[in-house]
Order: C-alpha cells, then sequence, then structure tokens
C-alpha cells in the first residue's frame, strides 16, 4: 500500500471536536445489525472484479456473527464488511504512517469504536465489501495518543486573537486573552510548520483542512503548539490552528425555541443576527458579583486581583450549581476544557491572571435557551455560518449586562477566547 494513501486514512481519526473546546469524545454506538442471510449469500457468491476495488475507512459501528462489520464511513455512510476467509487483519499504532511495524491481529479482537481501513472489492449489491485486509486502530489507542497531545497542547500551547500576520518575516502576532493589560507573543513559522483551517461552520477538528499563510488575518483566532522562548514572547511552532469567529454582543430580541434559535440585536453593528444553538454549543450564565467585578476592570476605575475574581466566581458558581437540574450542556455533551488550550493556559503562557478567570468561568453555572428571555443581555462567540447561512454558537455567556454597561464594545474573545478554540480544534488535539 502506498504511504501517502494509509497515512491520509488514518490520520482523520475521529474526535467529537471540538479540538478548541474540550475533551476528545470517541464514544461509538454499537448497534447490532444482522447482514440478511440472501446479501451473504449473494456477497459471497459475487465474481469480484478489478474494477470494483474498494478500500472504505472510518470507524467500526457493530459486529455481528464471526466476520460480518458495519462500518461507519468518515463519508457518514453505513458499509457492510463481510471479511472473507484468510484476510489478513493487521494493527496499527495512531501516527503510523506505513505498514513496517503493523503486527497481526485476530478478527474476533476488533470492537466497535475501533477504526479500520478495508481492502476489497464491492460485491455485486453495491453495498458489501468482500474483505481481503483489514487495517485497524484500536479505540483506546487512539484515545491515549489524544490525552498525550492534548497534554502537548496545554504544556507547549498559546492562544490569542490575531494582530497581524507579517508574510516577509513568516510569522504571526496574537494578543493574549485578557482583562487589563494586553500581552503578545510572536508565532514564528518555518517550513515545517502545520497549518490548519476551520471550516466557517465547524469548530471540529476533523473538519479543519490544510492552509495558507495567507489565509489568516487579523481578528482570527489562533492557537499554536512549539517551543517558546525563556521569557515568552515568542513561540516557533510545530502547528497552528485558525479560524475566524464572530462575535455578538447586544440584547436578545427574540426566542425560536422550536428552531432553537435566538435573534441578538448587536451593540457594535446595531443590526439584529439570528444564531443557532446546536448540541455542541456551550451556554454559560454570570453570577452577577462575577460580572460586576469583571465591569469594573473593563471601566479601568480598580485594580481587582485575578484570584478575587475567581473566588468571587467559585462562590456564585457553586451556589447556582447546587439549584441546578442540567449539566453543562445545553441541548448535548458539549466538552469544556480540555482540548488544546482549555481554560488555564493563557495563564500558564503569560495571560496576566486570564488563566484565574477562565477557571473560573468555567465553573459557572450551565444555561438552557428556555433560560433566556427576550431583552437579556449576551457575549456570544459563533462560526461564520452554518448550511442555511445561519452561524452556530460555540459560546454563549449570559448575566453580562453590567459588562455592556460599562463597555459597550466588549469583545467576546478577550473574555471567551480559550471557550470558542477549546474543545474541537476537542474538540477536539492534532492528528494521530
Amino acid at each position: 500500500m502506498r504511504r501517502p494513501e494509509f497515512y491520509m486514512a488514518f490520520r482523520n481519526t475521529k474526535r467529537s471536536d471540538v479540538f478548541f473546546r474540550g475533551a476528545i469524545c470517541l464514544a461509538t454506538v454499537a448497534i447490532a445489525v444482522a447482514l440478511p442471510r440472501a446479501a451473504v449469500l449473494g456477497a459471497q457468491g459475487a465474481a469480484p472484479q478489478a474494477s470494483n476495488v474498494a478500500r472504505p475507512v472510518g470507524t467500526i459501528k457493530s459486529i455481528s456473527g464471526n466476520n460480518i462489520i458495519v462500518l461507519m464511513t468518515d463519508a457518514g455512510n453505513d458499509v457492510t464488511i463481510l471479511v472473507q476467509e484468510g484476510a489478513k487483519v493487521l494493527r496499527v499504532e495512531p501516527g503510523q504512517k506505513d505498514l513496517k511495524e503493523a503486527a497481526p491481529m485476530q478478527l474476533q479482537e476488533l470492537l466497535a469504536g475501533d477504526r479500520i481501513l478495508v481492502r476489497g472489492q464491492l460485491a455485486a449489491d453495491g453495498k458489501t465489501v468482500l474483505a481481503t485486509s483489514v487495517i485497524a486502530m484500536k479505540k483506546a489507542d487512539i484515545a491515549e495518543r489524544q490525552a498525550r497531545e492534548r497534554e502537548d497542547w496545554v504544556r507547549r500551547g498559546v492562544a490569542g486573537l490575531v494582530g497581524s500576520v507579517d508574510a516577509a518575516a513568516n510569522s504571526i502576532l496574537i494578543t493574549l486573552p485578557g482583562i487589563g493589560e494586553k500581552k503578545t507573543v510572536t508565532i514564528r513559522l518555518s517550513k515545517d510548520t502545520v497549518l490548519r483551517r476551520y471550516a466557517a461552520d465547524s469548530v471540529k477538528f476533523d473538519d479543519a483542512r490544510p492552509a495558507l499563510l495567507s489565509e489568516i488575518k487579523a481578528g482570527d483566532q489562533l492557537r499554536a503548539r512549539g517551543v517558546r522562548t525563556a521569557d515568552g514572547t515568542e513561540l516557533t511552532a510545530a502547528e497552528v490552528v485558525s479560524g475566524t469567529f464572530p462575535n455578538i454582543a447586544g440584547t436578545i430580541s427574540s426566542i425560536d425555541a422550536a428552531a432553537n434559535s435566538i435573534t441578538v440585536h448587536d451593540l457594535a453593528t446595531k443590526k439584529s443576527i439570528t444564531v443557532k444553538i446546536t448540541l455542541d454549543s456551550e451556554m454559560r450564565k454570570l453570577p452577577l458579583p462575577l460580572a460586576q467585578r469583571i465591569a469594573v476592570r473593563l471601566k479601568g476605575t480598580a485594580a481587582e486581583a485575578p484570584a478575587a475574581i475567581a473566588g468571587s466566581a467559585s462562590a456564585g458558581g457553586s451556589q447556582a450549581n447546587a439549584n441546578s437540574t442540567q449539566g453543562t450542556r445545553t441541548a448535548g455533551p458539549v466538552p469544556s476544557g480540555a482540548g488544546p488550550g482549555g481554560p488555564g493556559v493563557a495563564a500558564r503562557n503569560g495571560g496576566g491572571g486570564t488563566g484565574d478567570l477562565q477557571q473560573a468561568l468555567s465553573r459557572m453555572p450551565a444555561a438552557r435557551l428556555a433560560d433566556l428571555q427576550k431583552g437579556d443581555a449576551v457575549m456570544i462567540v459563533a462560526t461564520e455560518g452554518g448550511p442555511d447561512g445561519v452561524p452556530f454558537v460555540i459560546t454563549l455567556l449570559s448575566g453580562v449586562e453590567p459588562i455592556l454597561q460599562a463597555s459597550p464594545s466588549s469583545n467576546a474573545s478577550t473574555i471567551l477566547s480559550p471557550w470558542s478554540l477549546s474543545g474541537a480544534p476537542s474538540a477536539e488535539a492534532g492528528n494521530p
């Protein structure tokens, strides 16, 4: 097998993505799908042709009998794999780019959730692949590697808003998120730096594509990992992931519960913007004391210590959580804070207390669409658009009335950047 094909097939290990917002989710649904006897007989009796070569890749959805696998391909389709007698079954570790170190394994060792690349012939029914070889990556191995990747993004990563791009110097200047004094980091690129760009309608790392430096622009959110200088002002990047995530700050003018959407009157543009709440949207509500403290700092009339903010948030968050019967999601599973970067990273990277604030925000109570009301003030980080042109909410923060009163032009990314870029890209942590 050619190396590029093998590598590209397996680099897209599935993750709930949220690369920029949290823990990697590799759960799969084990659904027992029995292949009808007629289909099996038809597949066995089919005469494979060279033109019918099939090489599907994806995640095992279910296994039945001794040799029937239902594979959910990366394209989102279910394919039935009929493993032929004598077929080779090999196990490779995540990150391997060829089969030199592949180890033989038994077909019975495969489990739902494992990733496989199948080689075989498409049967006469057009829906079944007669497999002559199966190359597998175990779900547990993928999870272990991704855990290491996440930790590496935290340990060697930095995140912020792009201030400028210097193509001649092959560098990017970013501003670290935080309230008060702004700190910057220069991202140095080399010929080996991997650049990726998020899709306009997704914050999932699986959907990020290779990118060029020319695609990155001021105002984009960016994460990079690599080697930092001792003073933390520069980072030579091994990998960079960027994306454009619009910020909306204003008051809710209408709520459509049936469509899971809200319309916000944006204070900056003076226009109404409709955004959609999805399974990946994260919603939080600031307790009034914390919102007031942030507002004071934005005004610059006092130098509130980050620890005081964190303490206030902890108290408010604990009480609100005690009164809440909800989890930390809006309408479904939303990872938070364990992806590359994540809450607290900015502080370790010289964010001037931003980490304490982000950790405080991560302890805030979850909010639901039903908790929002017309007239509520919100700050939102969203995608550029969706399939229907309506942006998806990445993060929504309510209870921000004092903040918007103190600074009507407040940029949500100043406060929410580690959320909007965490998980995804868990979210969302580099490809195996």
